[in-house]
């Protein structure tokens, strides 16, 4: 589990291809790796990877799969990452329950200063549309967001964010543009609700 506060921006440094998917050369950056171990899982732009291999100078390896590729944006090419190491029980939960599974990848509609703040528009696939509520939460690109409106559209369901200063600095989400796509995760209680709702309405 994660809470969608991006605890240090890294950077993949080389995507190697294998037979079923590509290794991630990751650089730390400013993450702590002294409790990080072999097999333990971190959050890389809001999806949950495996720590395959450790190597010198605050850099891991990582394996995503092909399926993990088809079902994510930002994990196939050179460039940073928003990144953030499973929670312990005892941590401080800053953002919201998040279980680091992309549900959908977005599209960027606008990004625009609002004042010193942005306004990120977004558009969710149809199929999430129903998870998404105002002033509900929301993980994009790993980030615990707050969601200001919501507009259902014909093809899927748009919705606002403000960003702050500060989130804009410690996270990838400042260099964010236009059309650019990004990993979505709907709210962890919504999935549940939705779940049980489904299984009343068939009694």
């Amino acid at each position: 589990m994660f809470t969608g506060i991006i605890q240090a921006i890294g950077q993949i440094e080389a995507v190697t291809p294998f037979d079923g998917g590509v290794r991630l050369t990751i650089d730390a950056g400013d993450l702590d790796l002294s409790n990080v171990g072999l097999g333990d899982s971190i959050a890389h732009n809001g999806a949950c990877m495996t720590v395959v291999e450790q190597i010198p100078s605050g850099k891991y390896l990582i394996d995503v799969s092909n399926e993990s590729l088809r079902c994510t944006a930002g994990l196939d090419a050179v460039g940073p990452v928003n990144l953030e190491k499973a929670m312990r029980l005892g941590d401080m939960l800053g953002g919201h329950l998040v279980s680091g599974h992309v549900d959908g990848v977005g599209l960027v509609r606008s990004f625009d200063s609002v004042g010193d703040n942005r306004e990120l528009i977004i558009l969710a696939p149809a199929s999430l549309a129903k998870y998404l509520a105002v002033k509900g939460s929301v993980v994009v690109n790993g980030v615990s967001l707050t969601t200001n409106w919501i507009r259902d559209v014909i093809d899927g369901c748009e919705f606002s964010i403000n960003l702050i200063p500060h989130t804009l600095s410690v996270t990838t989400l400042g260099a964010i543009e236009p059309d650019q796509r990004v990993n979505l995760e709907i709210d962890l209680i919504a999935r549940y609700v939705e779940r049980m709702v489904s299984l009343e309405s068939k009694s």
